[in-house]
């Protein structure tokens, strides 16, 4: 590259290469905010660092123990950040005008999810409701009970109280139906989270983080109603704003993130 290039003015060219670069770093940060991500980068970003002390201030040791470092970093990130590239493809990958059709059928669900949820709050009957969007959980629904029942406020209770063999783990639905129940979610390694949140907390936020999907947390210790999604945890939520929340996030997105309607 010559000086010449350099100081050659800026074309539309140059703006929209630009543009194109900050878009997707910008949305790589999005992903990996609040995430072990962020702390595994620094320590790549430290190691780099060590190597470039070690070529350029030619120091034999460093150069030998950080000598295969370029050619190790590659498969590394791929290893350590697997979970947040799946995410990162599955992003990059959806397509806000696929979700339109499922949206007509979730909005009347909200009803059902809301008053089950505000029922077992009140008996203080632990619970987790995970809602499909636009990513398949196919691979979580195979792994608990299969259902396929159309969805009710009283299966939704029936499925959670004690006595019931399936209120260990999570209910899933797809569209307007029960798809599975007891299923078992990832669980979130988030370093940042709070003690306080238990197995099901640690479930929904795990679920939220790997795909778009929005979980309901009721607790059994306080009968206190959560809801995670997007990697963020709302907690105590009245019944009200639980369905803003759910009206929100899975039929409309034109209020600022986390608002209530």
């Amino acid at each position: 590259m010559t000086l010449g290039d350099w100081t050659s003015p800026l074309t539309l060219h140059d703006f929209l290469d630009v543009l194109v670069v900050a878009i997707i770093v910008y949305n790589l940060l999005l992903l990996i905010r609040r995430t072990r991500a962020v702390q595994m980068l620094l320590g790549i970003a430290f190691l780099a660092l060590l190597y470039g002390i070690g070529q350029f201030g030619e120091l034999p040791t460093l150069q030998a123990l950080l000598g295969d470092l370029p050619i190790l970093l590659p498969v590394a990130v791929i290893v350590l950040f697997q979970s947040e590239i799946r995410r990162a493809l599955a992003t990059f990958g959806r397509n806000p005008f696929w979700g339109m059709g499922k949206q007509e059928k979730v909005a009347p669900t909200f009803d059902d999810v809301v008053l089950a949820a505000h029922t077992l709050a009140s008996r203080k009957i632990g619970a987790l409701i995970v809602i499909e969007r636009e990513e398949g959980l196919r691979n979580y629904v195979e792994n608990g009970v299969l259902l396929d029942a159309a969805l009710s406020c009283d299966l939704l209770i029936s499925l959670f109280h004690t006595t019931s063999p399936l209120h260990d783990g999570a209910a899933i639905l797809q569209d307007d139906r029960i798809a599975a129940a007891s299923c078992f979610l990832p669980l979130t390694s988030n370093p940042e989270l709070s003690l306080e949140y238990g197995t099901r907390h640690r479930a929904a936020l795990g679920i939220s983080e790997e795909t778009d999907a929005v979980a309901v947390v009721v607790s059994e210790e306080n009968g206190s109603i959560s809801l995670a999604v997007e990697g963020r945890m709302i907690s105590n939520l009245e019944s009200k704003d639980l369905r803003n929340e759910l009206y929100f996030h899975l039929v409309t997105n034109l209020y600022p993130q986390g608002r209530r309607v």
